[in-house]
């Protein structure tokens, strides 16, 4: 009897051990939900101040989030996926231009694989100047250092603060948008972070607690929108719908829009 139950007991503790593993929850949406997520959002106006946004601000406002589970289809305004891999990937704000602001955010203690990867892709309609445009901001912080190892933020007209250098921005009009004017779209940009020299002076920082939070915002004049959608977050590579990227493109890859016209398409650095 002793020996049938100990095969039995070991694999429940390898079992519970795989349990207790640290790692985001539903990092690539295909519960088809935002179990393990936390939205807020409200309105940004130029009452409110100016980009950079600080989406702490909006943190205690979670009935206000504009956050959408999306499928597999197609953006009315670029053309490109919605998704990058799978069924599902979500959408943070919208393309209604409403003064909309909305935030996403996850924490993780002790996480315990030894990359971050995670897909996004943001689409901007073309707006004002650097902090008066829609916006949006990506950070990924080391909570246990107290610092931030991945920052990007954009506005319509530029960049804002640190990280924010080598992705290739396209413009133009998706030819069966109902939307008109100029926008601009990051295309799917798949990054990787190698904890294991993240740190300061190339030092392991796996097994840190590390909080992953997005924000699109509209215009402050509410005439113009933006949103990004987020897919893939985790410790693994996601896989593109078409296929694996090679590793050496995997990191800060804007792969514009595959929809636009030809005629319509000019490539424009925001």
């Amino acid at each position: 009897m002793i020996k049938k139950l100990l095969p039995l007991a070991i694999a429940a503790a390898f079992a519970a051990g795989s349990a207790q593993a640290a790692t985001f929850v539903n990092g690539d949406f295909e519960a088809g939900n935002l179990s393990g997520w936390t939205g807020s959002g409200g309105s940004f106006s130029t009452s409110q101040g100016s980009a950079p946004i600080n989406p702490s601000v909006y943190a205690s406002n979670p009935g206000a989030a504009n956050n959408t589970i999306v499928g597999v289809g197609i953006d009315p305004i670029t053309g490109a996926s919605t998704t990058y891999g799978g069924k599902y990937a979500v959408r943070v704000n919208d393309n209604v231009n409403n003064y909309s602001v909305s935030t996403l955010t996850q924490t993780v203690n002790g996480y315990t694989d030894n990359s971050i990867f995670f897909a996004w892709n943001a689409v901007l309609e073309s707006s004002h100047g650097l902090t008066n445009s829609d916006y949006f901001s990506l950070t990924l912080r080391d909570l246990t250092a107290g610092v931030d190892i991945v920052s990007r933020g954009y506005s319509s007209a530029g960049s804002i603060g640190g990280g924010t250098t080598g992705v290739t921005w396209s413009s133009g009009i998706h030819p069966g948008s109902p939307i008109y004017g100029t926008w601009y779209t990051s295309g799917w940009v798949v990054e990787q972070i190698d904890l294991t020299t993240a740190g300061a002076g190339n030092t392991s920082i796996v097994g840190h607690d590390f909080q992953l939070t997005l924000l699109a915002s509209d215009c402050p004049y509410g005439g113009h929108a933006g949103y990004v959608y987020l897919d893939g977050f985790g410790g693994s590579i996601p896989t593109q719908g078409g296929g694996v990227p090679e590793p050496a493109s995997l990191a800060l890859m804007g792969l514009g829009v595959a929809a636009v016209a030809a005629t319509r398409r000019k490539k424009k650095s925001v």
